[in-house]
C-alpha cells in the first residue's frame, strides 16, 4: 500500500512540473508577435477551408486554456487569448483544434471511440468517488468488496478513456504542425515555439493518463490485497 501512495505522490509531482512548463510556455510564445500577423481565429477559418470543412463554426469561449473540438455541434471552441491571439502559441492551439475537426471529418477511429466513450465515462465519474470511499470502508470493516471492485471497474473506464485520448492529441497536433509548415503560416522560429507549444500540452495528456493508471493500480492492489 505504501508503495501505492509513493507511485502516486510522485506521478502527482511530476503533473505539477509539466502543468507549470506548459502554461509557461505558452505565456512565453504569447508574448511574441506573429510575423503573419494572423489571429487564431484566422489561422482556424483557413486550415477548415484549405481541408474542404464547411460545416464547423468557429467560436470565442471564455476563460484561460478552455480551447477545444466539440464534435457533437461541429464548433471549434477558442479561448479569447487564441481567438483573438497573433503568436505563435495562439496560432498552435487553433490549428491543434481544427486538427479535431479534421480527425472527425476523415472519421479517426480513435476520435470515434474516443467520443463513443463519453457518455459512459460521465454517468460513472459522478459516482466513482463515492464507490471507493464506501467500498474501502466496506472492504476493510466488514469485508465486503463488491462496492470496492464497482469503483475499480469505474476507474477503469477512466482510464481506458485518458489512454485512448493520447493517440487523438498526438494525431491532432501532427496535423496542425505539417499544415501550418506546409501553409507556411509561420516561419522558423516561430514553428519551433508553435512545437514546443503543443508537446508540453500533450505532456499534460501522457501525465494524466499515468496519474489515472497509478489510482485505478492502488485501489486494484487494495481488493486483491484482501485475498492475502
Amino acid at each position: 500500500m505504501t508503495g501505492g501512495y509513493v507511485l502516486i505522490i510522485i506521478v502527482g509531482l511530476i503533473s505539477l512540473g509539466v502543468q507549470y512548463m506548459f502554461k509557461n510556455r505558452f505565456k512565453k510564445y504569447s508574448q511574441t508577435p506573429l510575423a503573419s500577423n494572423m489571429s487564431g481565429a484566422e489561422v482556424a477559418e483557413r486550415m477548415l477551408k484549405n481541408n474542404g470543412i464547411r460545416d464547423v463554426r468557429i467560436l470565442s469561449v471564455a476563460g484561460r486554456l478552455t480551447d477545444h473540438y466539440n464534435p457533437s455541434d461541429k464548433t471549434v471552441n477558442l479561448s479569447e487569448a487564441v481567438f483573438h491571439g497573433r503568436n505563435a502559441a495562439a496560432v498552435a492551439v487553433a490549428a491543434h483544434e481544427c486538427g479535431h475537426a479534421l480527425q472527425h471529418a476523415k472519421a479517426y477511429s480513435f476520435l470515434g471511440f474516443r467520443s463513443a466513450m463519453v457518455p459512459v465515462l460521465n454517468a460513472t465519474n459522478r459516482f466513482t468517488p463515492f464507490l471507493l470511499m464506501i467500498g474501502v470502508g466496506l472492504l476493510i470493516f466488514v469485508d465486503f468488496p463488491y462496492v470496492l471492485a464497482a469503483g475499480v471497474l469505474a476507474l477503469a473506464v477512466s482510464t481506458l478513456f485518458s489512454f485512448v485520448t493520447l493517440p487523438v492529441e498526438f494525431d491532432a497536433s501532427r496535423r496542425a504542425l505539417n499544415w501550418i509548415k506546409e501553409e507556411n503560416i509561420v516561419n522558423p522560429q516561430e514553428y519551433s515555439m508553435a512545437k514546443s507549444a503543443l508537446s508540453w500540452a500533450a505532456m499534460t495528456y501522457v501525465v494524466a493518463a499515468l496519474s489515472s493508471l497509478a489510482t485505478l493500480l492502488y485501489y486494484g492492489s487494495m481488493l486483491m490485497g484482501r485475498r492475502d
